[in-house]
């Protein structure tokens, strides 16, 4: 590990009193301590202190390398904190970390909740929509926020979600001397005098959206569209042939409303959403919100390639129509070796274009025929979709 000399330091609202004796080893033999004001002051960090920036930077702690500088973080500086945004630019061996407990396991102990059944967010920099996936089913959550008019703030998103009688706990300052907890009804909470530090615990009553399959092929009302959609029949079959695993990107081109977008990130991915159209945006806007997606998928607007090269190369492609040779040639060529490339098409043009794509880079042809029963006079009839041509294969 050599010598490393950045140390962070996990620290609680009971200040020096709850490190442990290698962090306040740490803390003593620095020269600078950052932290917010509060933490300083925990600590009695004096002339030694410098508080953060705002808005917060890491920058005053990276131009001084070389000297010996601890980092003060609120519990574990690793969970929606400092840590994390420290160690992206430095090497292992400069740095060590000294973790306390953080908010979510205190809030847990307080609340007698078992911790891996509960959703932990951060929703301090992030919006509330991120409450969506994470609370189907009634599942409880945990959630650290910015100050008191934050709460207030949380609590109306409830009541506007279908939550107002949803139960809360307000908990300040937890494992500290001015330690409080509160408990109250979502549309009952009218609070003035919510300390900085504060988390939301949360116990929705019933669902909080709609209840959906985890499954690929969502139902197409579930999504705001103007009719450009891939059908959720195709798109059960393109996420199959996408093959989305956790944390790999995806560039939809041509996405329409989003909804493989969507899809693919409900999986546990990121995607990019290339968009020409202007109205066809603020759908796929509409649908990020709607399925609590904000950070999981970056919307562009613009055509490909130019529109989309500038980006790290993508796990995975779909190109939903309007495939050409150029455009073809530039997404494979920027696909990661072992990504999956997935085309659909409806016309001949496209058709033909796939086929010789089939027959060089090997894959998967498939031609999807697809009709659903529909009124016939008195009795029903098959309705045939047009025919979708999809080919796929692997870098």
């Amino acid at each position: 590990m050599g010598d490393p000399w950045l140390s962070i330091i996990g620290l609680g609202e009971d200040g020096l009193a709850g490190l442990t004796d290698a962090s306040r080893d740490a803390l003593a033999g620095a020269k600078i301590i950052f932290g917010g004001p509060r933490h300083l002051a925990l600590v009695g960090a004096g002339d030694r202190g410098r508080a953060w920036p705002v808005p917060f930077d890491v920058g005053p702690v990276l131009a001084e390398k070389g000297s010996s500088v601890a980092v003060l973080a609120s519990g574990d500086p690793f969970w929606h904190g400092a840590g994390g945004s420290l160690a992206v630019h430095l090497d292992p061996s400069e740095w060590r970390c000294f973790p306390g407990v953080s908010t979510f396991s205190l809030a847990s102990g307080r609340l007698g909740w078992r911790i891996e059944d509960v959703a932990c967010l951060g929703l301090h920099a992030a919006p509330f929509s991120r409450l969506l996936p994470a609370m189907v089913n009634g599942r409880r959550a945990i959630c650290l926020v910015r100050d008191g008019a934050a709460v207030t703030a949380l609590t109306d998103w409830l009541v506007q979600h279908g939550q107002g009688a949803a139960r809360l706990w307000v908990l300040e300052a937890l494992g500290g001397p001015l330690e409080r907890v509160r408990e109250m009804q979502a549309n009952g909470a009218l609070l003035s005098d919510v300390g900085a530090l504060v988390a939301v615990a949360v116990e929705p009553v019933g669902r909080i959206v709609t209840r959906l399959p985890s499954t690929p092929g969502l139902p197409d009302a579930s999504f705001a569209h103007d009719g450009q959609i891939t059908k959720a029949p195709i798109r059960a079959l393109t996420l199959a042939a996408l093959a989305p695993r956790p944390g790999e990107m995806l560039w939809d081109i041509g996405a329409g409303s989003g909804s493989v977008s969507v899809e693919w990130c409900r999986a546990g991915g990121r995607a990019i959403a290339v968009e020409a159209r202007v109205d066809r945006l603020a759908n796929i806007r509409a649908n990020v919100d709607s399925f609590g997606l904000a950070g999981q998928i970056t919307i562009v607007e613009g055509t490909a390639p130019d529109a989309i090269l500038r980006f790290a190369a993508p796990d995975a492609v779909f190109v939903g129509g309007g495939a050409n040779q150029v455009l073809l040639l530039a997404l494979w060529g920027a696909l990661a070796a072992g990504g999956r490339m997935v085309c659909n098409g409806v016309t001949l043009e496209t058709e033909a274009l796939l086929a010789q794509w089939h027959d060089e880079k090997g894959g998967s042809l498939m031609r999807i025929d697809l009709a659903q029963a529909t009124p016939l006079g008195r009795m029903r009839g098959w309705a045939a979709s047009r025919p979708v041509v999809q080919w796929s294969a692997v870098k």
